[in-house]
């Protein structure tokens, strides 16, 4: 009787780990929609920035796909948005050479979404240390140097994200205003979630394939924002002109 206990425990714990298996993969392929944490930073330590005081900062996160980054970089050039901040995973850069150049030549800024799509404060300090290594290295190679800010990938992150990237040299860059564009949900209500935006506002966007709606929704939205008197700046830019808000982690 013990025998058959002890099997039929085994074969049970195979089966959690299958089904936990198929979990953790399904949520690797939705990770980017797993955004909805507030911003922080360690008292009297590392910051992390998510809004400024004045102006306002257009923020395009990029992880995978090659069709919505190009339409949307269209309508910036089209629209005469000079100032805007990309933040490009490692390995998208990688794959997609000509657009980082593009991104680059525009003018844009260039912040890090790390190096492969990992939510930090699921993952051991070393490997934290190693994903924005090896993105660091990826963007040296693509002559994209002397970068400055990162988005902790899932929008997740904790003090031990915040005191790893002060020692690379980054700030960690969250967001005010969150367009949640990436479910989808009309172009009329993308506008909507951003014209909530006022001075000071970092907003959240995607450039990567799941949104799909982003480039025809922007148009409408440049146009309504300068008509607040919002001028667009780099998030760079917006931290270097006033003091930046955060807000201490727990």
């Amino acid at each position: 009787m013990d025998f058959f206990v002890i099997l039929n425990g085994k074969r049970i714990k195979q089966a959690i780990l299958i089904i936990v298996s198929a979990l953790f993969t399904a949520w690797i392929v939705y990770m980017e929609n797993l955004v909805q944490v507030p911003v922080f930073s360690t008292k009297d330590g590392p910051k992390a920035v998510y809004k400024g005081e004045k102006d306002i900062a257009l923020t395009f996160n990029i992880g995978w796909g090659d069709e919505k980054a190009e339409p949307i970089l269209d309508v910036l050039e089209k629209e005469n948005v000079k100032s805007a901040t990309f933040f490009l995973s490692g390995a998208w850069a990688e794959r997609h050479p000509d657009l980082v150049s593009r991104i680059s030549k525009l003018g844009y800024e260039i912040g890090i979404l790390g190096y492969g799509y990992e939510d930090y404060t699921a993952i051991e300090e070393a490997q934290i240390r190693k994903d924005l290594a090896k993105a660091q290295t990826a963007f040296g190679k693509l002559n994209i140097k002397k970068i400055t800010l990162i988005r902790a990938p899932t929008g997740h992150f904790d003090k031990r994200t915040l005191k790893i990237a002060d020692r690379f040299g980054f700030t960690v860059v969250h967001w005010s205003i969150d367009s949640k564009d990436w479910t989808n949900p009309g172009i009329k209500k993308i506008h909507a979630n951003i014209l909530k935006a006022g001075a000071g506002d970092i907003v959240l966007l995607h450039a990567s394939d799941s949104a799909k709606q982003t480039a025809k929704a922007l148009p409408g939205i440049i146009k309504d924002l300068q008509a607040k008197g919002l001028k667009f700046v780099t998030v760079s830019e917006m931290i270097a002109n006033g003091e930046a808000k955060t807000e201490e982690v727990k």
